[in-house]
């Protein structure tokens, strides 16, 4: 008996060792290893994603809603001209900056997103009042774009977005598609990476998820990838929040961010189980890219089938841990 006795001890204390954490975040997932981030640009990374989750984790400590943690953090990394979100966005083939977002509270379900908007400066706030004061979910374009206005929003000239590391990489896509050399997939491995996001658990054991960014470098046609499409690039229930990077035609397909949460709810499978097999799910149709996953219990995911993903996490006591490349 007193072995029971002392087996129940270590288990509780094995289980009160586990790290809850309550917010996680994202800056897109792709080609990452050491050739291909300067020293520079290493630190940089690091600085801002721990600036984004010291801003998440302010306002948990706070009492604040969950909501406020994700924008909060999203904010950091749209201001950044490091990510493809916001102030770094890369260029559409006809050299416009067209930015996406989306945002989800998890206690309600209820849900906001905006597409293919150009000069409201952060994208995840349009998102929020969409999902605050509308009756609708997505907005698009100049709807979009005149709703964000309307709701007093910081507007800016599409001027604001362009960069000149942005704009040198949409020309030298252009002009290797033009010529027809090589694999632009493998050439250029950012040219549809960068998206950022964010996951948050309040004090009240609520849930949030956003995700936010340019979409794709060279994207024609208007087109609009995952990250605003609830169920594919964000989704979060009572139980998990979802941000989802990477290749978005594959995810929107497999409705990815939901998956995630359906394995969790009728298989009963883990957070990290659920977002490892839907990840490879999305291989195996032809994408690629990572996930970040928080659920109601603290146990987080940031998995990735890429050779690298931006990413970062908080626990409740304040431990930081930024990672840029694969383990």
């Amino acid at each position: 008996m007193k072995y029971l006795v002392l087996l129940l001890f270590v288990v509780a204390g094995w289980l009160n060792a586990q790290e809850k954490y309550v917010l996680v975040i994202h800056g897109g997932a792709g080609t990452i290893n050491q050739e291909n981030v300067s020293a520079e640009e290493e630190v940089a990374y690091k600085a801002k994603l721990e600036e984004a989750l010291k801003a998440g984790y302010a306002e948990i400590q706070a009492g604040e809603n969950s909501l406020e943690a994700v924008q909060s953090a999203i904010m950091v990394l749209e201001n950044s001209p490091l990510f493809n979100a916001g102030k770094g966005a890369v260029f559409t083939h006809d050299g416009r900056n067209e930015l996406d977002a989306s945002i989800m509270y998890g206690k309600t379900e209820n849900a906001g997103a905006v597409a293919g908007v150009t000069n409201v400066k952060n994208p995840i706030l349009a998102a929020r009042a969409v999902m605050d004061n509308s009756p609708h979910v997505l907005l698009s374009r100049e709807g979009a774009e005149l709703f964000a206005k309307e709701q007093g929003l910081e507007m800016v000239s599409p001027v604001y977005f362009w960069t000149e590391r942005r704009f040198k990489q949409l020309q030298s896509i252009v002009e290797k598609e033009e010529k027809k050399v090589g694999s632009i997939d493998l050439d250029y491995p950012d040219w549809k990476f960068g998206t950022v996001g964010a996951v948050a658990l309040d004090q009240e054991g609520n849930l949030s998820a956003g995700t936010s960014t340019g979409g794709m470098s060279n994207k024609r046609w208007a087109r609009i990838g995952d990250s605003p499409i609830i169920g594919a690039g964000t989704y979060v229930n009572g139980e998990v929040g979802v941000s989802s990077t990477g290749w978005g035609e594959y995810y929107i397909r497999s409705v990815a961010a939901y998956d995630v949460a359906a394995r969790m709810m009728y298989g009963k499978q883990s957070v990290s189980r659920s977002v490892k097999e839907v990840l490879n799910h999305i291989e195996k149709l032809g994408g690629n890219g990572g996930m970040i996953a928080l659920d109601k219990n603290g146990n987080v995911s940031m998995d990735f089938n890429t050779q690298g993903m931006f990413r970062g996490a908080i626990t409740e006591d304040g431990k930081i841990t930024v990672e840029l490349y694969k383990k």
